[in-house]
């Protein structure tokens, strides 16, 4: 992770079958081919991951995961932990997705667990999803909130020199919903991020150890509204990394 680069992170879901993934990375790979412009990592589901890690060798394109558990071995079932996700690898993964807050009731002291394991187990860099819904927006509660998450997520965490970590806002109210944040609110949202890791832990790990990247319904029509916003490193694509050709589009536009 070069904080001089931007990165685009493909979040694929349970959008896609096995071959359907394979298809895709094939597609990706040949399209980002002589691509030379920030950083593109790719998140299947974790059937998908090893077949898509094999197809995407000899690519710029990154291989990630869709989630962790906090503990690397023992009678968990249905888990998945980082060192298997770094035997097949990834280099990313994403934590507190809100789909996982939502659906499955993940909270912050459950993705506090995720991260510490992270940083202390794995050199896989996490993606840490944070945001707001709707009435938390209307009611004027945004910073609030997302200070928040961002202090039980991050609550006891140990941060090295070279540790990395990358913020993704993620506001409830856009994800798949068409609606997009405005430039400005996007700034300020950026501001709070920015002050609340300086008060958890100090300016010069806020600056240097963190990305702050944006996802919620942007696509190749909108993403040159975001490639001007100071401080923002990129972007997290759902609906919109399914298909190859908008997503090379809207890295083309927000990576440099």
């Amino acid at each position: 992770m070069d904080k001089k680069n931007k990165i685009i992170i493909a979040n694929w879901k349970m959008e896609l079958g096995f071959k359907e993934s394979l298809a895709l990375a094939l597609e990706m790979k040949n399209m980002f081919s002589g691509f030379s412009k920030g950083g593109v990592v790719i998140c299947p589901d974790f059937i998908s991951l090893s077949e898509v890690g094999k197809e995407l060798t000899g690519s710029i394109i990154k291989l990630g995961a869709q989630d962790v558990f906090w503990e690397e071995k023992g009678a968990y079932t249905g888990e998945v932990s980082s060192s298997e996700l770094e035997e097949v690898g990834c280099e990313y993964v994403i934590i507190g997705h809100s789909e996982r807050r939502g659906y499955l009731k993940e909270d912050y002291s459950l993705i506090n667990k995720e991260l510490k394991n992270l940083l202390k187990e794995s050199k896989l860099i996490p993606i840490l999803c944070i945001g707001e819904k709707k009435e938390s927006r209307e009611s004027g509660k945004v910073e609030e909130v997302l200070s928040e998450q961002l202090r039980q997520a991050l609550e006891g965490v140990s941060i090295k020199d070279d540790s990395q970590i990358i913020v993704a806002y993620e506001p409830l109210w856009a994800i798949g919903s068409g609606l997009v944040i405005k430039p400005e609110d996007m700034n300020e949202v950026n501001k709070i991020i920015v002050q609340s890791l300086s008060n958890i832990f100090n300016n010069k790990i806020a600056e240097n150890n963190f990305l702050r990247i944006y996802g919620g319904s942007v696509n190749s029509g909108n993403v040159k509204d975001f490639a001007q916003i100071e401080g923002l490193d990129g972007l997290l694509v759902g609906g919109a990394s399914l298909n190859s050709d908008e997503f090379y589009k809207m890295a083309d536009k927000i990576l440099i």
